[in-house]
Order: C-alpha cells, then structure tokens, then sequence
C-alpha cells in the first residue's frame, strides 16, 4: 500500500464536451513541497478543487490523507488547508476577527482557538497587524493572513493556488519561506503557481499541458530531460544575433532579451553560434547561464508534449 498523502489515479474531469482533465496520475508523500505548473487553461485549479474536496470528479479516483475525494469530500476538508489566488476573507473585519470567524467554521472554540489564532498570527508575523483591518493591508499582508487562516487548525496538507499572485518579489519570497518553515514540520504542500521560480523551490514538479500532466520530476530531472545543451546570452543587437543564429543547426531556443538573446544550443555546435554571432556583432560579450524550469516550460508546451 502506497503511503503518499495525496494519490490520483486516472483522474478526469469534463464540463459537457470540455475536458479540463484528462486521465491524470501521481502522489505525493508526506512533507513534500508538490508544484503543479502550467498556462491559464491547463487544468491545474480543476486538479486542486477535486482534490480539496470542493469538485467531484468525472473519471478516475483521489484520496487525501487516505479519504476519497468523491465519497468523503467533507473529511478531506477537515485534514486541509486551502489558499485561493483571489484573497476570499472578509476585508471589513479586522485579522484577528477574520481568524475567530473562520476557526469557528474550523470546529475551533473556546481556548483552542484563541491559542491557534495566536499561534498562527506570530507563525506569519502579524503581531502588530492583528487589530488591522484587513482592507488597510498591503497584497502581501493580506496573503499572510489568509495563509495563517489556512493554518488555523493544522492541516496535515496545504492547497495553495497561486498564493502570490500580485504581490511584489519580496512579499513572494516572504511568503515562500513562512511556507517551508511549516513544511519542515512534516506539512505537505500543493503549490500550484504562475511564478517558474518559486517551483525551483518545489522537491517535485508536473506541468499541466491541454488537461494532460504531460511531465513529472524534480527540477533537476526536468532540466536534464527537456532543457539539455548549452545556454548563453549574447549580448548585443538581438535582431541580428537572432537572425544569425536561429536557423543553426543545434539550436533549440532563441529568446530575445533587453540588450541582447538568451540562446540554447547542444555543446558541439556552440562554437559554430559563437562564430556566427561574432560575424554580426564583432565586439561580443558572452554569458553563461544555467538552465530554468522557464526552459523546461517552453520546450513542454511547444513540443506538443501534452
């Protein structure tokens, strides 16, 4: 018996002849930041409504925390903690009064919740924000109270659906951190993100393509299978390097950047790029780079892979 706290099987979901989701299968262990990628469309917010219990499925099967999503979607609920991208609590009520509202639709009372409401607002750091309305916090305050919400009675698992999405670099990195700090207590986490960056964060990845879950890895993996070769940018006039360079052969991606291109190519033919860029642009300037899972997306999604 599989001892994953999430596990899908065949799982599909359809809206009349729309397929959202398509025969999807993975699982997920305990104390695993999980990131589900993909483009507007792609089916990863159907995937985490079933999961929450929230959206029965078509086809297939899914247990949370070793309950089925379509028969006890409402024990599912008592073992999760979910985060929408659009913030969903009541801005007229101040944090603390948000946090006693939705504790008690939790089962919290009495004591308990008043030592969970503390607890989570110094876990996210809004000691001198708790009398706050939270109409008068920024995006990223407002998301750590929604995440604490989230937190309130200690889920064994953390749905979060794009939870940074509109808050500045610094508030995402915030987050983030807040976010592995629980998982480092045996928390297991469900990400699903617009962000390619803070997946680098996730110990395993699947990219959603056309409702399919088209590939899955570690980052690592992922670079290594679909981002091989070499990676350079070329600093200089990115029409003409890019218009030297494209149609050589080993080339896999030209993209086009502020002061010049980002180029992937396999090892033995990057001499040959480098001397045709030079051609065009005589005082080169040359950076390696490393592969990202940006790579792994552009090469996925227009490889046809779903």
């Amino acid at each position: 018996m599989s001892d994953a706290i999430i596990q899908c099987r065949n799982l599909g979901r359809s809206f009349g002849d729309f397929h959202a989701v398509r025969d999807v299968s993975f699982e997920v262990p305990q104390g695993e930041i999980f990131g589900y990628l993909g483009a507007n469309g792609a089916g990863k917010s159907t995937t985490i409504r079933i999961l929450c219990g929230l959206l029965a499925p078509t086809t297939g099967t899914a247990l949370v925390a070793g309950f089925d999503v379509a028969k006890d979607p409402e024990a599912v609920k008592r073992h999760i903690g979910y985060m929408s991208q659009k913030f969903s609590l009541y801005t007229d009520l101040t944090v603390a009064e948000n946090l006693d509202f939705f504790g008690g639709a939790y089962g919290l009372s009495g004591r308990r919740l008043r030592d969970s409401i503390d607890k989570v607002i110094e876990e996210v750091g809004l000691q001198d924000h708790r009398r706050a309305m939270t109409s008068s916090l920024p995006g990223g305050r407002q998301q750590r109270v929604a995440l604490a919400n989230a937190l309130l009675h200690d889920p064994r698992i953390l749905f979060l659906d794009e939870p940074t999405a509109g808050v500045d670099p610094a508030a995402r990195r915030e987050f983030l951190s807040l976010v592995r700090r629980r998982v480092a207590t045996g928390v297991t986490v469900f990400l699903t993100t617009h962000y390619l960056d803070e997946a680098e964060y996730c110990r395993r990845v699947g990219l959603m393509v056309a409702g399919h879950l088209a590939v899955l890895g570690t980052p690592a993996e992922l670079k290594a299978a679909h981002a091989p070769g070499e990676i350079r940018i070329l600093h200089g006039n990115s029409a003409l390097l890019g218009a030297a360079v494209r149609p050589l052969p080993g080339v896999h991606a030209v993209q086009s950047l502020g002061g010049g291109i980002r180029v992937r190519v396999d090892a033995t033919h990057l001499p040959a790029v480098l001397s045709a860029a030079r051609n065009v642009a005589p005082s080169l300037q040359v950076e390696v780079a490393e592969p990202t899972l940006d790579d792994v997306f552009l090469a996925v999604v227009q490889g046809g892979l779903g």
